[in-house]
């Protein structure tokens, strides 16, 4: 495949920036050559360059969708990180339950939860760790931009080398069945989590306050004012005492002042200022 030209590099930029907030770096041409080289292939064409001129003719071609969600990053794995899921185990989940009447439920939203790896690794936990939240009392909702991502999270069929990153292989044996050479995710955990569509940078669909929301390793994608959008709008779905996780390299610092940091061992999750903290 040719290298993109910078005229194209500039406009895919562009495209990406206006449908999904995310901000690519000048120096993103291999990234972008790469993650768009299986579209190219997929849809007939002989090259980047006659991909990219088909959607600079007709944007309406069903092109423009594909485009986004081949660039759009998907990393992620089970208990990524692993430490802010013991937050959760130990502090978050404990404190949340103390101030919670015993018939009142929880809910918790992932978003741009990719393939699915995060809601299913936080639903196995409940199983594991709070049987008694499992069956409808926490509810997962987990949203992302693509269509296509979301359809293999709903799947929960996973390859050997995806279960190998961060997933302990007795919860493997336990939850998992063994499928040809992958592995789906039984259905009593699939059926914990709800997959939604959405665009962080656009309207979001009507979800209910939440008592915990894990934005992990997704603002660092966005501009300065996307994240104070996105941050503004989390500030009136979560509950006052309420959790935000974010991903090790964010912060709230600079962007919005409602938030304060609150450091539980290796986790900083974030609380708002008007909430007594634990």
């Amino acid at each position: 495949m040719n290298a993109i030209s910078p005229r194209d590099m500039t406009y895919v930029r562009d495209l990406v920036r206006r449908h999904s907030a995310i901000v690519l770096e000048p120096d993103k041409a291999y990234l972008i050559e790469t993650r768009l080289a299986p579209l190219v292939q997929q849809a007939g064409f002989a090259s980047l360059q006659e991909l990219i001129a088909a959607l600079r003719s007709n944007p309406a071609n069903g092109l423009l969708p594909k485009v986004v969600e081949a660039i759009t990053t998907h990393e992620t794995s089970f208990f990524r990180d692993l430490h802010p899921f013991d937050t959760l185990k130990t502090q978050v989940l404990p404190d949340l339950l103390a101030k919670r009447r015993p018939a009142q439920n929880l809910t918790m939203w992932c978003a741009a939860c990719s393939s699915g790896q995060e809601p299913f690794s936080i639903a196995m936990l409940l199983h594991e760790s709070f049987p008694a939240l499992v069956g409808g009392r926490l509810r997962i909702i987990a949203t992302d931009l693509s269509s296509a991502i979301l359809a293999r999270a709903r799947e929960g069929l996973y390859s050997q080398i995806e279960v190998n990153r961060g997933l302990p292989p007795a919860l493997l044996a336990k939850h998992f069945d063994k499928q040809g050479l992958h592995w789906r995710i039984k259905s009593d955990i699939r059926r914990m989590v709800e997959f939604q569509q959405s665009n962080l940078a656009e309207p979001w669909p009507p979800m209910p306050p939440m008592d915990m929301i894990f934005m992990r390793n997704v603002l660092i994608y966005f501009g300065l004012e996307t994240k104070k959008s996105i941050l503004a709008r989390i500030r009136t779905l979560l509950k006052p005492d309420g959790y935000l996780f974010l991903g090790t390299s964010e912060t709230t610092l600079n962007l919005d002042a409602a938030f304060e940091p609150v450091s539980t061992g290796k986790t900083v999750c974030y609380k708002l200022r008007s909430a007594k903290n634990p």
